[in-house]
């Protein structure tokens, strides 16, 4: 029952900004973590950038200087502000939260498109 919600995708030209949202509908839970991940047409997903519980952030090399990942204080949002863009950037955007319980659950959310043109 747990639904994560992302907004914030969109065209932008390089150099431009884009801020995602992701929220945590039907969840009071204190995530362990929450992050954003991306796929690209014909590759694979991968991390961009995660925030643990304890607010302590960690960035793909490619979103090093560029991007910002931040979290609420109901622990239950994240946001992904990224600068700078450049077209490699490009793809559908993923968020993604991380429950440790009695075992490891993993959510995702349906994924948001970032375009950016040269």
């Amino acid at each position: 029952q747990v639904q994560l919600v992302e907004s914030g995708g969109g065209l932008v030209q390089t150099g431009g900004s884009l801020r995602l949202s992701c929220t945590a509908s039907g969840s009071d839970f204190d995530f362990s973590a929450m992050g954003w991940y991306r796929q690209a047409p014909g590759k694979q997903r991968e991390l961009v950038a995660g925030i643990r519980k304890d607010g302590d952030p960690r960035y793909a090399d490619s979103a090093k200087a560029r991007f910002t990942i931040s979290r609420g204080d109901a622990k239950n949002s994240v946001w992904l502000q990224m600068n700078s863009l450049k077209p490699e950037d490009t793809a559908v955007y993923f968020c993604n939260a991380l429950l440790l319980r009695d075992e490891l659950y993993e959510y995702w959310g349906q994924g948001t498109q970032v375009t950016v043109s040269s």
